[in-house]
Formats: C-alpha cells, sequence, structure tokens
C-alpha cells in the first residue's frame, strides 16, 4: 500500500527524484525518471551522474554537489567529462564537524542542468530545474584506504521538474507511451509495464526469439532495418511507423524513435520510445511510404507474395506445409529448419519465417 502510495505521488510530481553522491554517483533516481528522459531507473543507479549531463553544465552540477559551492579543481588539462567520472578517487572526505548544520539554509540547492534525454520530444537534451538540500547520507559504510570507517557524507537530494511545463498534448499521449530496450542487433531486452500492456507478452516472451523483427509485419521489415542503420550511423533512427505482432496475433500500429545509449564513448544498448497509433493513421503513414518506395521490395510485398509469385532463387517462405505453429506466441521453433536452408534465423527472411502465416 505504501508502495502505492509513494508511486501515485511520485506520477503526481512533475518531475523525478534524484539522490547523487559527493563524488557525483547516483545514489537513487524514482522509476519517474523513465517519464522524463527515457532512461530506466535501473540503467542509471550507481552510474556517474555526469555521464547524463551535458558538457557544458557539468562545472555548475558539480559546484553544487560541494556544500560551499567550491570543488576541487579537475587535475589540469584533464577534461571536464572525465573528471566527472574519476571523481570517486579525487573526493575529499569531511569530517561532520568540517561541515555546516543540515538545517542550514546554507545547504539548499536551486539550479538549471541540461540532461541527456531519450524521448523523441527533445533535442537530445533536457533542461531540468534541480531543486533541494544537501543532507548527509547514512548507512554507507564506506571506508578510506586506511581501513577505517568514513563518516557521513553530503549528498543532494532534488526534484528535477523541467523547464518547460508539459502541454496538454503531451499529457494525453504520455499515458499510453511505452518503452522497450534492446541489443544493438534489436534483440529485445527488456519492455515497461505499458507495453507489455499494449503488446500483451511478458518480457520473457519478448526475449525468448531472435532479433526481435519476428515481431515486426514482413511488409515493415526493410524499412525498419533502413532506419536501424541509420540509428547505428547516426545515433537516431528519426520517426518510423510500423506494425507489431501483439500476443493474440493482431497488427498494432506504432509511431517509434530508437536511440543508441552509450557508455564510455561506445554504443552498449538501444532505447525505442513507442506511441500506439490507431489503424487510419497507420494507413496514412504506409501511403506516405509507398509514394517515397515504389519498388516492391522496398515496402515488403515481394517478401509477403513471394508464394504466389515466387522469385527465382529464393525458398518459398511459407513451405512448411502445415507445420506452422498455432500458438499465441511467436514461435522460435523454426529457427533450426532455416538454418537447413540456407537462411540465417537472424535475418530479416530468417524472421519472416518464424512468422506464423495466419497473421497475415
Amino acid at each position: 500500500g505504501l508502495y502505492l502510495l509513494i508511486s501515485s505521488l511520485l506520477q503526481a510530481l512533475n518531475g523525478f527524484v534524484l539522490v547523487v553522491t559527493s563524488e557525483g554517483l547516483i545514489f537513487y533516481s524514482s522509476h519517474t525518471i523513465q517519464d522524463y528522459l527515457g532512461f530506466h531507473q535501473t540503467d542509471v543507479m550507481h552510474q556517474s551522474v555526469f555521464e547524463l549531463i551535458h558538457t557544458e553544465d557539468q562545472s555548475e552540477f558539480r559546484r553544487n554537489l560541494h556544500w560551499a559551492l567550491d570543488p576541487p579543481h579537475a587535475p589540469e588539462g584533464e577534461p571536464s567529462a572525465t573528471a566527472g567520472k574519476s571523481l570517486s578517487s579525487s573526493a575529499v572526505i569531511y569530517k561532520p564537524d568540517q561541515l555546516p548544520p543540515e538545517n542550514s539554509s546554507f545547504l539548499e540547492r536551486s539550479f538549471v542542468c541540461r540532461f541527456r534525454c531519450l524521448l523523441d520530444n527533445s533535442s537530445g537534451f533536457l533542461a531540468l530545474n534541480l531543486q533541494g538540500r544537501l543532507k548527509f547520507l547514512h548507512g554507507q559504510n564506506g571506508r578510506s584506504e586506511d581501513g577505517s570507517v568514513l563518516p557521513p557524507q553530503l549528498a543532494l537530494f532534488a526534484i528535477s521538474t523541467p523547464l518547460q511545463p508539459p502541454s496538454i498534448l503531451q499529457i494525453r499521449t504520455k499515458n499510453m507511451i511505452f518503452r522497450t530496450k534492446h541489443k544493438l542487433d534489436f534483440t529485445p531486452l527488456a519492455c515497461d509495464a505499458k507495453g507489455k500492456i499494449v503488446l500483451g507478452y511478458t518480457e520473457a516472451e519478448l526475449r525468448m526469439c531472435g532479433t526481435g523483427y519476428q515481431f515486426v509485419h514482413a511488409a515493415d521489415m526493410l524499412y525498419c532495418a533502413e532506419n536501424h542503420v541509420r540509428m547505428m550511423k547516426t545515433g537516431e533512427s528519426g520517426l518510423t511507423v510500423f506494425r507489431l505482432l501483439t500476443k493474440d496475433n493482431r497488427w498494432k500500429w506504432v509511431q517509434a524513435n530508437a536511440r543508441l545509449v552509450y557508455k564510455n564513448g561506445k554504443p552498449e544498448y538501444i532505447v525505442v520510445t513507442q506511441r500506439p497509433l490507431v489503424d487510419e493513421e497507420g494507413g496514412e503513414h504506409l501511403r506516405k511510404r509507398s509514394m517515397h518506395l515504389p519498388f516492391t521490395f522496398a515496402t515488403g510485398e515481394a517478401l509477403l507474395y513471394q508464394s504466389t509469385h515466387p522469385l527465382p532463387g529464393f525458398p518459398d517462405l511459407f513451405q512448411s506445409k502445415g507445420k506452422l505453429s498455432k500458438s499465441k506466441k511467436p514461435s522460435c521453433s523454426h529457427a533450426g529448419r532455416s538454418q537447413k536452408n540456407g537462411i540465417d534465423p537472424r535475418s530479416l527472411l530468417g524472421a519472416v519465417m518464424q512468422q506464423d502465416k495466419a497473421v497475415y
């Protein structure tokens, strides 16, 4: 009951709670961070906060973490981002009698920083107002190099709210938007609670098959793959409208934007923000796409209707002679057969072959 109460209070708050240690590690973030920045709570906890903050704003954040707004300077020639990540090794440990009392107005904080944002209504960063105070973070039991227990240190406890109030449209659509997390080849790793409601799958069902393309309509696969390649090159897919297969074997149109998430300068995983569309909206996008890509293979019809008009050199997609799965979830049992046919089950063609013909 208490968890539900806290959860509903966080939802009502236009922002999220953030607790950052004096050395810049995110000790805690409320789950509502996902509604504002697109990162899942577990993605950011115990990570350096400086990985999320715009380079130009890192020194301002570091200044506000310090009790006297005067942090120790980074070594000469060391870039600020690196200084942020290596702060733990150079963190100054204070004894409680060296710090002002916890109720001092001197420890109140209110400042603005730009945070990295994965949502498609941002330019990659969202300006947040952080309002709160420095308080002692107890129970850490950290030890110094000589093994003695370190005293509790001040940490920033703040509520982070967007500088721009959300528009009515954002508030209305926020409840329908869901997010998924993928490996770099698009294999599903996680899906939030709203996504599970929209698609009907459990996280295990999404993760147990190949690259995730077997949930995509055959006529949308090449179009999605093209935007996937664009995202790997530029970091963002751009607006992508396509059909996803739901648990009850129906096609659901979604408008999506995929972004690469980097760790230590290297792409680590993909986060996709998706908004369900009604069929009419999806159909309109498909018509626009068909005008840009008149060649049938580019819009996928060649894959779909190949069994009626076979292309020389391609095996019949649905030649499994009635052995296709009738289960309610995408079947992975065809992967082995795909390899026997000389088709990689992780390829687009392999993904189509794993789909049940009945869904078309």
